[in-house]
């Protein structure tokens, strides 16, 4: 059976109550404004952070190409795995393929796609390390290049019918 006066609030609860809804509110408006904050300090631990990626495209190394944007983003794809290069981070909305020069070397490389037009897309390889930044611009943009300008064999005659 109850008690008859536990029902009834003591005057040292009650500021307790209040003291713990004050608490709670604070942590609660404290956490929400942060969230985006917590989640990006999760990818940075993880090491699958873009944010220096994107803030370092100041400095990326660009180069604009004939291509429409979706044959350039898949064409980049496919040549970043070829080298051996892994891809970590990826979005075609995005307009950006976050990779690591290597399995073994988890130097991070951003590389970001802008649509000039139907016909021509920009891209910007950038990095905190200059080195991974002109190792994967080098591969990327010559074979990019290649599938441009497919060299004629030797001895090969070009003909205009």
């Amino acid at each position: 059976m109850l008690n008859p006066k536990s029902q009834i609030p003591n005057h040292k609860q009650i500021p307790m109550t209040k003291t713990k809804l004050f608490v709670i509110w604070c942590l609660v408006l404290g956490i929400l404004p942060g969230c985006a904050t917590i989640k990006e300090d999760t990818k940075k631990i993880l090491g699958v952070s873009t944010k220096a990626l994107e803030e370092g495209r100041k400095e990326a190394i660009k180069k604009q190409f004939n291509y429409d944007y979706n044959t350039c983003y898949n064409k980049v794809k496919a040549i970043l795995k070829e080298n051996g290069s892994y891809i970590y981070a990826q979005g075609i909305k995005k307009h950006m393929l976050a990779v690591y020069v290597s399995e073994q070397d988890t130097t991070p490389v951003g590389v970001f796609f802008k649509e000039i037009d139907a016909a021509n897309t920009q891209i910007e390889v950038s990095s905190p390390s200059t080195y991974a930044k002109e190792l994967i611009s080098t591969k990327v943009f010559s074979e990019l290049e290649k599938t441009l300008h497919p060299q004629q064999k030797e001895g090969q005659i070009d003909e205009k019918k």
